[in-house]
C-alpha cells in the first residue's frame, strides 16, 4: 500500500512539472489563437516557425492597445492561418527581448516576418483584414499558398 501511495505521488508531482516545461512553441501550435506574454518570449526561437505580430503598449489601459486587441480578437483565426503569434509587452520596465530588439516608444504594434525581419510598423491600431493582406503580400506567404495549391490543401 504505501509503495501504491509513492507512485502516485510521484506521478502528481512528475505531471505537472511536464506540463509547465511545454516551450512557447509547443503551447503556441497546441492552440494558435492564444495570445502571449511579451516577457516570455525571445524573437529568434520564432525565426522560420512564426510571424510574431507584437502589440506594444505602457500600459494595458492604451486605448489604442485595448483597441488593437479588440481587432485581434475578432478574426484571430484567420491570423492563426497564417501563422502568427500574438504577443503583448505593457510593461516598459521590464526590458524583454522584444523591446530591445523593436525599441517601441508609446504604443505601436510591429509584424515580423518568419525571416526574422520586421515587415511591418504601426503607430495606430490595424484591423485583421489589413493585416492579412500585409501578410498575404509577403514572399514566404505567396510560396505557402502555393506550395498548398500544389498538394490540393
Amino acid at each position: 500500500m504505501k509503495l501504491l501511495v509513492n507512485i502516485a505521488l510521484v506521478a502528481l508531482i512528475a505531471f505537472p512539472a511536464t506540463a509547465e516545461e511545454k516551450t512557447v512553441i509547443e503551447r503556441w501550435e497546441e492552440d494558435r489563437t492564444q495570445i502571449f506574454d511579451g516577457s516570455e518570449i525571445v524573437l529568434d526561437d520564432l525565426n522560420w516557425i512564426a510571424r510574431p505580430l507584437v502589440i506594444f503598449a505602457d500600459t494595458p489601459n492604451d486605448p489604442r492597445f485595448q483597441q488593437q486587441m479588440d481587432l485581434l480578437l475578432t478574426g484571430i483565426d484567420r491570423l492563426a492561418e497564417r501563422d502568427v503569434i500574438v504577443i503583448t509587452d505593457t510593461d516598459p520596465e521590464t526590458m524583454s527581448d522584444l523591446r530591445t530588439t523593436l525599441r517601441p516608444r508609446g504604443y505601436m504594434m510591429a509584424l515580423v516576418g518568419k525571416d526574422g525581419r520586421v515587415a511591418l510598423r504601426k503607430p495606430s491600431p490595424y484591423s485583421v483584414r489589413e493585416l492579412s493582406r500585409s501578410i498575404d503580400k509577403m514572399p514566404l506567404r505567396q510560396q505557402e499558398i502555393s506550395d498548398r495549391r500544389l498538394l490540393g490543401q
